[in-house]
């Protein structure tokens, strides 16, 4: 009998004991899963980061966006109250949303940035600049209260869609690209400086001979040449030079003609002169000389008197 006793209070004690560690097991892979899933339930970043590849995306809706560099004092002392800003940014229905010039300077050159911190205001595609106090009431209240209306927006010549903008975001690129090329060649490579410089002096002087004749090429193919337009190009340019040598014959021939008539009227104007002053008398006969002494006498006696 107390066998019996023993042994059921033996079975009770190990029953209890597995029911405790299967709890205990419970709990454990429970706070596992929580731990793992923890990660998933988490609230997303409030604040986004814009990107040369994802800035198309702040042209629909709200955007309050801020362009820094981690090396600006002003722009690290920002970043608290931007952050902060952000956080209230959802619920108010506005993006905030920050942009690193040093890792995309394409974006700088479309924004033409000129100062950091620069803070732009967007609203489905329109931009404007924030030029107000740097605090979170601030921020809060420039889009809470609709300020933003009284700023004057960017014009559409240089707005980040526009062709000028994209060639200086291409441009920022470009001399981004090459500064590091330079970097790359000198501290890596160990060229000295000066040796970088005729390298991309070299590169840039072939570049343009290389685009001047590509423009040529283009401008040929657009304006072909008459000599290659027409197969008798040479034959209407021998029939053309013909006309104009028969043309100019034509023209001398007729200045002699010209030539030649005004020399026989002057001719013929001498003989009448000549023929005038050989005339004396109105019948065109010569007076003798006795009646002119008569005459010449009879004026002289008439002046005497």
């Amino acid at each position: 009998m107390a066998c019996l006793l023993a042994g059921r209070t033996s079975s009770k004690m190990f029953s209890s004991l597995g029911q405790t560690e299967l709890r205990s097991w419970t709990c454990f892979f429970f706070l596992v899963i929580c731990g793992t899933s923890s990660p998933v339930w988490a609230k997303p970043e409030s604040l986004r980061e814009v990107t040369d590849g994802n800035w198309e995306t702040i042209l629909t809706g709200e955007w309050m966006i801020e362009f820094y560099a981690p090396w600006c004092p002003a722009c690290q002392q920002l970043q608290p109250v931007w952050k902060e800003f952000a956080d209230w940014g959802e619920d108010m229905g506005v993006n905030v949303a920050k942009v690193d010039v040093t890792e995309h300077p394409g974006l700088s050159g479309r924004f033409i940035i000129t100062s950091l911190p620069t803070i732009y205001h967007c609203k489905d595609g329109v931009f404007r600049k924030y030029h107000g106090a740097r605090t979170k009431d601030d921020f809060l209240s420039f889009v809470d209260e609709q300020k933003w209306k009284a700023v004057e927006p960017v014009s559409s010549w240089f707005g980040p869609s526009s062709f000028l903008m994209n060639s200086m975001s291409a441009l920022f690129k470009l001399s981004m690209f090459i500064r590091r090329c330079h970097n790359y060649m000198t501290e890596q490579l160990g060229v000295p400086v000066w040796g970088s410089y005729v390298i991309f002096g070299l590169v840039t002087l072939l570049a343009g001979l290389a685009l001047g004749l590509l423009l040529v090429f283009i401008a040929d193919f657009v304006f072909p040449s008459r000599r290659f337009s027409s197969p008798d190009y040479y034959q209407k340019k021998q029939a053309m030079e013909q006309a104009r040598f028969i043309q100019r014959q034509d023209e001398d021939q007729e200045a002699d003609a010209e030539e030649d008539d005004d020399d026989e009227e002057d001719d013929r104007d001498g003989e009448k002169d000549v023929w005038r002053k050989r005339r004396g008398s109105p019948e065109g006969r010569p007076e003798p000389e006795e009646a002119l002494r008569k005459r010449v006498v009879g004026s002289r006696e008439e002046e005497d008197s």
